[in-house]
């Protein structure tokens, strides 16, 4: 097939797309693909002549964050009747935008964090819920301007001139214990693997840092749990109606495997997963015996519109 690999872009996960569209185009071209890498950051009238030039069988979506994952260039794409990679217009947009997400996920019986919207003026005022708690910027990927507020903190990120994450932000209480994450492909969980940060918390620096986060697949949990975030992962897939490769990220209150309070709570899911060396997607698919280019060759070939 002529595939043509969106990377780059504008957002602030721009870095990781360059690594990840990269990754794909080789791993493509290693299955006898023909293709070409189209960076976002040349701008939509650049695409469009590109596209109309190529015209490529398939656009694969390597984008991370803004304009790539939010539905934005889903949309451009629907309209210049391209197949591509991942999920659609609504589900992109209605995963990159917590709130709805949160909203769909009771709807469907999953148990999250209880949320409030807020927004800067409002945190410098005054704690909104008892610490510690977290800050999350409502459309944002990657973990980017995420703040854990706890006891004692006073210099706040999100209060300085520089913050950049916009002015309204989801507060959630901080929930403690274990990072698990789980990769759905097509309607089938692949796997769970639990993340342990060497220092603080699952950042964006320790998503995309060697040696920062120690990766443990399949994760050292209960049966039970395990095959809990399994089946909540594939749930919230639905519930989105993602469609390709999907992530859905959890917290372990293992408290809960001592028989006190605590338990399982999805954080969020990740239509446009990391495809880099360090990626969570590509280890859980070679855990199962897919190996990477086999992995994007199939995500090509099951590429569509909406």
């Amino acid at each position: 097939m002529k595939i043509l690999v969106l990377y780059g872009g504008r957002s602030v996960e721009r870095d990781v797309s360059l690594v990840s569209g990269k990754a794909c185009a080789e791993a493509l071209e290693n299955k006898g693909h023909q293709v070409t890498l189209f960076d976002l950051q040349e701008g939509v009238p650049a695409l469009l002549a590109d596209l109309q030039a190529e015209r490529p069988d398939v656009v694969f979506n390597a984008l991370h964050g803004r304009w790539g994952e939010d539905g934005n260039v889903q949309g451009l794409l629907n309209l210049m009747e391209v197949p591509y990679t991942h999920s659609g217009l609504l589900a992109s947009a209605l995963a990159m935008d917590k709130v709805m997400a949160k909203r769909l996920f009771a709807e469907a019986g999953l148990r999250c964090p209880e949320g409030l919207i807020s927004d800067r003026q409002s945190l410098l005022a005054g704690d909104p819920v008892p610490r510690p708690f977290v800050v999350k910027p409502v459309r944002e990927g990657s973990s980017m301007g995420v703040v854990i507020v706890r006891h004692g903190d006073n210099d706040l990120p999100f209060s300085k001139q520089e913050w950049g994450f916009g002015e309204e932000v989801l507060v959630e209480p901080y929930i403690q214990g274990r990072e698990l994450t789980v990769a759905v492909m097509e309607d089938q969980p692949l796997a769970v693997t639990e993340l342990r940060p060497r220092q603080g918390f699952y950042d964006y620096e320790a998503k995309y840092t060697d040696g920062k986060t120690d990766h443990l697949v399949p994760a050292p949990v209960d049966p039970a749990i395990y095959d809990q975030a399994m089946d909540m992962a594939l749930a919230a897939h639905r519930a989105l109606g993602c469609r390709g490769v999907s992530r859905a990220d959890f917290r372990f209150d293992d408290r809960a495997e001592a028989g006190e309070a605590g338990g399982l709570y999805l954080l969020e899911v990740n239509t446009q997963p990391g495809m880099t060396p360090l990626s969570l997607v590509p280890e859980q698919a070679a855990h199962c015996g897919i190996p990477f280019p086999e992995l994007v060759h199939w995500l090509a070939e099951h590429a569509q519109c909406d």
